[in-house]
């Protein structure tokens, strides 16, 4: 009975959810011709990282490997890029100017390609497994570019937020999931920035971002059901580590209120959670050096790796 109760209880609080986001992108402008755009970054000159190095044979199957200055052991940031899961949207690139911050802030930086839905192969499990089996390409990277991997950073953007969250969790998977990796390389704390942090409410909330089966298609729901969310939510899954949520009140792609409903139910879980919410910044803001949503986004690095070494 309490099992059940405990399952009305998310399904109202999912509705309630959906509902309120739905309200607030009614009321809000179309677009503040303020806030930046992800072709806005894209105009500026490209960046490129220290090394490109292959994880798997397919095209998607990369990272950049960003070195800060300095003999190491570096600390690393474990970078996932955003973009609603689909290929259709920019990768890497998106997010080499906060790679080049993360680096020049003294972290090496691993920013991982992935596929997504539109690349064969990327429908469950493949995207988790992408993400999962770059992670864990790391340990071959650590000794020759001087990688410290007990201090690991996950972080990641918009949908790249959910992947690193994701990331953190892959210790605590439920037996028998097609996602479990044995000795998945240890993830100490999360940083989601604009992170979509419950997948079964954004598959309503987030529908006028990335579309109205984007969630569906992600987690293969037409055949797992409810199931499908049990080792794909951040919402759902434990995640052990310490975790900070950086999100801009102007948001209108991930809305900052979704963000405070998980940091409110994940503490009632025992769970460590923070959330920073900037004033002024919009989605892209955040992933943008240049703007003054970076120093407290690298304070927040700062905090996150302070942290570890406690």
């Amino acid at each position: 009975m309490r099992g059940a109760a405990r399952a009305r209880g998310g399904e109202m609080r999912r509705a309630w959810l959906a509902l309120l986001s739905a309200l607030l992108i009614t009321r809000m402008c179309e677009a503040d011709a303020n806030l930046l755009s992800w072709k806005d970054i894209l105009q500026r000159p490209a960046l490129k990282a220290d090394h490109r190095v292959p994880y798997g044979p397919q095209p998607q199957h990369f990272g950049d490997l960003w070195l800060p200055s300095g003999a190491g052991p570096h600390p690393v940031v474990i970078l996932v890029h955003g973009g609603c899961w689909l290929a259709e949207y920019p990768g890497v690139e998106l997010t080499h100017f906060l790679a080049d911050g993360l680096r020049r802030a003294g972290y090496a930086v691993w920013e991982i390609e992935y596929r997504r839905l539109g690349h064969p192969g990327a429908e469950y499990p493949g995207m988790f497994l992408d993400v999962a089996d770059a992670t864990d390409q790391l340990r071959k990277l650590a000794v020759p570019h001087a990688l410290d991997l007990s201090r690991v950073v996950a972080t990641g953007h918009s949908a790249g937020g959910h992947l690193a969250l994701w990331l953190a969790a892959r210790a605590q998977l439920p037996q028998g999931s097609p996602l479990t990796r044995a000795h998945p390389l240890p993830v100490h704390a999360v940083v989601g920035i604009a992170a979509i942090t419950d997948i079964e409410v954004f598959a309503t909330a987030g529908a006028h971002a990335c579309g109205a089966d984007t969630v569906s298609r992600l987690v293969d729901v037409p055949k797992r059901g409810k199931a499908a969310y049990a080792d794909t939510s951040p919402m759902t899954l434990i995640i052990p580590v310490r975790q900070w949520l950086v999100q801009g009140r102007a948001d209108r792609l991930v809305l900052p209120h979704l963000g405070h409903a998980y940091a409110e139910a994940k503490r009632k879980r025992g769970e460590s959670i923070d959330v920073v919410d900037l004033p002024d910044a919009g989605h892209f803001e955040l992933i943008a050096p240049w703007t003054a949503a970076w120093p407290p986004i690298a304070d927040t690095f700062r905090k996150a790796f302070s942290a570890l070494a406690r």
